[in-house]
């Protein structure tokens, strides 16, 4: 462990001769300080602390990500290239300690950075908090400077796909369908099933009820808050919707009716309802009713949803910027294992590449829908094909499935709307991220580096 230790302060050294640790420590925080002051914002203070949030850590997301790239393909590459991996490699001391030992001075360096950073975010907020009103203050506590949790009402997927498959078979007895298009019949008559489930006439109301399973047991006297959103398919003339809502059960629990909202489709609604409205085990009744003469329909993933307090926005922070940690283990690997058996610029633009290939999944999981990457005739609707196909849907599938272990968590999104990052989350992310797609990529760097010759005379001057 003393030999791997000693890389990583070489590392160290390395990264404050070349004065990177102090170029990036100051733009970090200059990003903290000045995005506040150029930052548009709706003019409330929760609009504002919100965006704080998404911009100042995607920014530190950023520029971290950029610099443990550079830094761990150059810290390798660079040694190799100007022969003075020889020197060390000489010693008593393993190829594999000396890439770990790089690894972890590259991620030594990232945690000091991060907790720099997060600290001046984490500093800037509560001291702006402060400064507003109490009103103001009490409603960033309760819905951004919180962890939330959240409960949604169970849709049963398995009832869906049975009613379908019934309507199917009946529909099949009276009008023949070919084979070939007997599963895009299938998928109309899912969504029609799912429509009667989502959609509220008007005139008509329809009730949620949602269960808060062992978290009713310590949201006694706590307010919670609706997070709603619904579609239409026709357009108001003022832009807005009519809604009135009721929390409750007559007879069986305290009654909350609300004035008549008037709320805008296509997207996210929260409004706190008061507290202690749901039944001693822990079912939380929601009814709305359609005042308007067009339809509204509610998505069944995130068309209702209630959140509740379940800890400080403190742990909650650190556990969010631990996340952001592993990301930047999964680069380091990354920027590592291309410098093992490649140059600076090439394994600079491979790891590079690499990433891009993981942010675009939303291009390539298009792809995989389609079945095809060649486009296809818009006039016919018809999907074209290709020999490439063969090799490259399944290679893309094989990206897709790497790329959602590590976009699946997304902490700067809850963080900015108050929801809760749970240590199971946490702990997921770390095996996913570091344990295993960062595993895999230094086991695969240390062999690679393992293999390579050093001793072969790198250039000339």
């Amino acid at each position: 462990m003393q030999r791997i230790l000693t890389i990583a302060w070489l590392t160290w050294k390395a990264a404050l001769r070349f004065k990177l640790f102090l170029v990036i420590a100051v733009l970090l925080v200059g990003a903290v300080v000045g995005l506040p002051l150029i930052i548009k914002d709706d003019g409330t203070a929760r609009g504002f602390t919100q965006i704080i949030l998404t911009y100042t850590l995607s920014t530190i997301t950023v520029l971290l990500g950029i610099s443990t790239l550079w830094l761990s393909c150059g810290t390798l590459a660079r040694d190799i290239e100007e022969c003075q991996i020889q020197v060390v490699a000489t010693k008593p001391i393993g190829r594999w300690q000396i890439w770990l030992g790089k690894w972890i001075g590259i991620m030594t360096l990232n945690a000091t950075l991060l907790a720099i950073s997060g600290g001046c975010i984490y500093g800037l907020l509560e001291w702006r908090a402060t400064k507003l009103p109490s009103a103001e203050q009490k409603i960033l506590r309760e819905q951004v400077l919180v962890a939330r949790g959240s409960a949604k009402e169970l849709v049963d997927q398995k009832e869906i796909d049975a009613s379908a498959e019934q309507i199917l078979q009946e529909r099949l007895k009276t009008t023949p369908v070919d084979k070939v298009d007997v599963p895009e019949v299938k998928r109309q008559i899912r969504e029609q099933v799912k429509a009667a489930l989502q959609v509220v006439p008007p005139s008509y109301a329809k009730t949620w009820e949602i269960n808060l399973g062992f978290a009713k047991n310590y949201l006694a006297g706590k307010p919670l808050q609706l997070r709603v959103k619904f579609n239409s398919a026709q357009k108001s003339a003022s832009g807005t919707f009519d809604a009135y809502w009721q929390v409750g059960v007559p007879q069986k629990t305290k009654l909350w009716r609300s004035d008549v909202m008037s709320l805008s489709p296509d997207t996210f609604h929260e409004f706190a309802i008061p507290a202690d409205m749901f039944d001693a085990d822990g079912l939380l009744t929601i009814s709305f009713v359609n005042m308007n003469d067009t339809a509204l329909l509610f998505p069944l993933d995130d068309g209702m949803e209630v959140l509740y307090p379940e800890g400080t926005f403190g742990l909650n922070f650190a556990r969010g910027l631990m996340i952001i940690f592993c990301w930047m283990a999964m680069v380091a690997a990354l920027g590592l294992m291309a410098a093992s058996f490649l140059s600076f610029p090439v394994a600079s633009f491979f790891a590079m590449a690499m990433l891009l290939v993981v942010l675009s999944s939303g291009t390539l999981a298009e792809t995989v829908d389609s079945g095809s990457v060649v486009a296809g005739d818009e006039e016919s609707g018809e999907i074209g094909h290709s020999v490439m196909d063969y090799v490259l849907i399944p290679a893309f599938k094989g990206v897709l499935s790497v790329a959602d272990l590590v976009n699946s968590y997304s902490p700067i999104e809850a963080l900015s709307s108050g929801r809760s990052i749970t240590w199971s989350e946490l702990g997921k992310a770390f095996a996913q991220i570091v344990l295993i797609i960062s595993g895999v990529m230094s086991i695969a760097g240390i062999i690679f580096f393992s293999r390579r010759e050093l001793a072969t005379a790198q250039g000339t001057q």
